[in-house]
């Protein structure tokens, strides 16, 4: 239910070659004058937008393309060896979602003049981040990597931009979880970011090896519901 395992990871790199691959054969089954649109959310907006992370493991994405798209997919599926899901909207089922999003997104390249492909970036990608709040996946650490890489380039972001793209997605920080604000205040003051990054990294790491143990143990008991008790049980055992 929480899917913690794990297929092969998909970096920068190869991201791009799935996406050509992609481009390509959506403009074979469709022709080259009807253009798709698909914007990047979460692990692969990072990858393609800042440094601190290697790979994620899915590509969720934001699809408006006509329903050859998804021959596309399955082609690029089979061709390449990929998982299914590799790219998927499951996104949309997430109280992160927002149409908004669309919105606030930023160009990223287009492929074979045909599928444009745009990404969440920046106070956006952090408000998402701060929406979702999972323990055992990036979120806090993926905020933390953000704001470390803005102030290490002398452009650090500030509270004030953070609160605007709350405002702009969700409306206010009470549709947030509970401690978002004061989270985001607490890591915003904190003068040694690059050890708050390793320590919220490794907090993480901890929380989904303790998930993926018990679902080994207890399969089909984790559901949507009950796994933030149960890995706080998990890990006050710890």
């Amino acid at each position: 239910m929480c899917e913690m395992s794990a297929e092969a990871p998909i970096t920068k790199e190869n991201l791009d070659t799935y996406l050509k691959e992609l481009a390509k054969q959506f403009r074979k089954l469709n022709g080259k004058s009807i253009p798709a649109e698909i914007t990047l959310i979460g692990g692969a907006s990072i990858l393609i937008n800042y440094g601190f992370r290697d790979s994620t493991y899915d590509v969720d994405a934001l699809i408006h393309a006509s329903s050859a798209m998804k021959d596309a997919i399955n082609y690029v599926t089979d061709s390449l060896g990929l998982p299914n899901g590799w790219l998927n909207e499951d996104f949309k089922n997430t109280k992160s979602y927002t149409p908004r999003l669309v919105n606030h997104s930023k160009y990223y390249r287009t492929f074979s003049n045909v599928l444009t492909v745009r990404t969440i970036t920046g106070e956006y990608l952090i408000a998402m981040k701060l929406m979702a709040y999972r323990q055992y996946k990036h979120d806090v650490s993926d905020i933390v990597g953000i704001l470390r890489e803005q102030r290490n380039s002398g452009e650090p972001m500030t509270f004030e931009q953070i609160n605007k793209a709350v405002t702009d997605l969700y409306d206010s920080w009470d549709n947030l979880p509970q401690n978002a604000q004061g989270m985001i205040q607490s890591i915003l003051s904190n003068d040694d970011i690059d050890a708050l990054y390793e320590a919220y990294a490794k907090e993480e790491a901890s929380a989904k090896d303790a998930l993926i143990t018990f679902e080994d143990q207890y399969p089909d008991v984790l559901t949507e519901n009950n796994l933030a008790d149960v890995l706080d049980h998990l890990l006050d055992k710890q």
